[in-house]
C-alpha cells in the first residue's frame, strides 16, 4: 500500500463545546496518512494518477470555516469520510489535536483509522 502523509498542518477554527469556543478560534493541528487509491502514480510520474495535497489542503480548509465541532472526534470523523469518498483513498488515519488548551498539556486529541471497506 502506497501513503501520502501531511504532518503538522495547522490551523484556527471554532471548536468545542464550552461558550467560549463557540467564538474563539484555537489552533488545531492536523496529521494524514491516506492510502492512495493505486499506485500508478510510481510508474507514471504523472500529476493525473496522483492524489494532489494541495485540493487536499484546501479541502481541509474549506471544512474547517464553514463547518462548526464540538469534539475533535467529530472533526476527524468528518475529515476521514471526506478524504475516502471524495479522493476515493481506501483507507486514512487522521489525527487532529488542540494545542495548549490545558496547562502542562502541549497538545491533546484523537487519532482514527478509517477504510472504505470496513466502515466504522
Amino acid at each position: 500500500m502506497d501513503i501520502i502523509f501531511l504532518h503538522d498542518f495547522k490551523a484556527k477554527t471554532l471548536i468545542g463545546v464550552y461558550p467560549w469556543e463557540r467564538i474563539v478560534p484555537q489552533t488545531i493541528r492536523i496529521d494524514l496518512e491516506i492510502a492512495l487509491p493505486t499506485s500508478r502514480a510510481c510508474q507514471t510520474d504523472n500529476i493525473d494518477d496522483a492524489l494532489d495535497y494541495a485540493l487536499i489542503v484546501g479541502r481541509i480548509n474549506d471544512i474547517l470555516t464553514n463547518q462548526h465541532f464540538s469534539l475533535l472526534e467529530a472533526l476527524a470523523e468528518h475529515i476521514a469520510h471526506t478524504i475516502l469518498t471524495e479522493f476515493h483513498s481506501p483507507w486514512v488515519k487522521v489525527s487532529v489535536a488542540k494545542l495548549g488548551i490545558l496547562r502542562g498539556v502541549k497538545r491533546l486529541g484523537v487519532r482514527i483509522e478509517r477504510s472504505s471497506i470496513n466502515k466504522q
